[in-house]
């Protein structure tokens, strides 16, 4: 009788890790991904249906790229978040292709792109995130490493342009706090 009881509490705990851990599962960073596309994709997408820009600028090298790559850009929010307001565009800022946007071309300037350049104001820092209109004039460059929970109010911040509205700590401590921040749950995990 021990035995059995032994037996149908582990089947019974077994049971329930396996749904504990199912419902975990879809909450996983890396489950779901932001549909990155070139610049010159997003400029085609913008132009049938306006929406702004995200644009990460990053080089191979940069390790503060990949922590942002594994830690930011896979919490299941931000990326439910970035695929729903924005074209979403990896940009290489040592990238050695030419790239034609609107009839101007960009091109390789040795150790640096053209198009970098223009979009980091000539402030070369790795990662840096760039805001772009739906009309793909620059909003602002943001250098640096963002975890989740920044990262999540700077995107929002510009999404909604609430940049126009009001100032990012105002934003912050107001707007951020009663509409968006509980939609980005336990961002120290990474969740």
């Amino acid at each position: 009788m021990k035995t059995l009881l032994t037996l149908l509490l582990t089947v019974c705990i077994g049971i329930a890790g396996v749904g504990f851990t199912t419902a975990i599962g879809e909450l996983k960073p890396g489950d779901k991904k932001i549909k990155w596309m070139t610049i010159q994709e997003a400029f085609a997408a913008t132009q049938k249906k306006p929406k702004k820009i995200f644009v990460d600028v990053y080089t191979d090298w940069c390790g503060w790229c990949k922590v942002m790559d594994r830690n930011t850009f896979t919490n299941p929010y931000i990326v439910d978040f970035m695929n729903e307001n924005y074209y979403s565009v990896k940009l290489d800022a040592e990238g050695k292709e030419d790239i034609t946007l609107g009839g101007r071309t960009y091109k390789s300037l040795g150790n640096v792109h053209e198009l970098a350049a223009a979009m980091l104001q000539g402030k070369m820092s790795y990662p840096t995130t760039v805001y772009l209109n739906e009309k793909m004039e620059l909003i602002q460059p943001v250098p640096g490493y963002l975890e989740p929970r920044m990262f999540h109010q700077i995107t929002t911040y510009f999404a909604g342009d609430f940049h126009t509205k009001e100032s990012f700590d105002q934003y912050k401590a107001g707007t951020y706090v009663k509409e968006f921040q509980a939609k980005l749950p336990n961002p120290s995990a990474g969740q």
